[in-house]
This record gives C-alpha cells, sequence and structure tokens, in this order.
C-alpha cells in the first residue's frame, strides 16, 4: 500500500519553471511504476511522463523537451520540472502509482491503482 501527496504547485507566468513533488508514504516509491498526468477544465486526465519497473523515463510528446521526471529514492519522493511554461499547462496536476502496471497501458488512468489529491498549476499574466 502506499499513499501520495502532491505539492509545488501555484501561479506563474509564461516562460516561468516549477518543481512539483510528489511525496509517497507506507511503502517505498522506488518499489512502483510512477506517472505524471494532468487534467485541464473540460478536458480529459492526459498523461505527461512515467516510469516503469524495469525500464526508463518516457514523456508525451506535447512536453518532451520542457518538462523532466526525477526520483529521489532517499526521500521517497519523485519529481517533475516544467520549465517555458505556457498558459495551455495550466491543469491540475497528478501523480499516480502501480505495483504491476504494463507499458502498453501507462497512458490510461483507469489502469493506475494509487492517486494523489492534485496540486493546481495556473500560468498568466
Amino acid at each position: 500500500q502506499v499513499q501520495l501527496m502532491e505539492s509545488g504547485g501555484g501561479l506563474v507566468p509564461p516562460g516561468g519553471s516549477l518543481r512539483l513533488s510528489c511525496k509517497a508514504s507506507g511503502d517505498t516509491v522506488y518499489t512502483y511504476s510512477v506517472g505524471w498526468f494532468r487534467q485541464a477544465p473540460g478536458s480529459e486526465r492526459e498523461f505527461l511522463a512515467g516510469i516503469k519497473r524495469p525500464g526508463s523515463y518516457i514523456y508525451e510528446n506535447s512536453v518532451k523537451g520542457r518538462f523532466t521526471m526525477t526520483r529521489d529514492n532517499g526521500e521517497n519522493t519523485v519529481y517533475l520540472q516544467m520549465n517555458n511554461l505556457k498558459p495551455e499547462d495550466t491543469a491540475v496536476y497528478y501523480c499516480a502509482a502501480d505495483s504491476r502496471i504494463i507499458t502498453s497501458s501507462l497512458r490510461n488512468p483507469s489502469q493506475w491503482d494509487y492517486w494523489g489529491q492534485g496540486t493546481q498549476v495556473i500560468v498568466s499574466s
């Protein structure tokens, strides 16, 4: 069992940066696959980045080159560094974890077992 808590969201101007954190408790995060998603008003939840055990990080094409996912096993935390933010990045951002998800299902939110509550990101002047 694992519990997830996102933090680091806020209001930033276009071109700014944020680093989101996802803190895990109840289990060690490195034993799970972990993903980042976002959901804008009136839109479906969208996959952004993830890591599948065993494997490497993968990114959605829309954020590749601007967003970077990292992991700190000592702090049981994963991060999403977001640079050159745009107004269309405005959304609630979620982290998710799963112990046995397969690679072909990473982009499907219904296949993930554990979710945080989300953190709001607003990109606006």
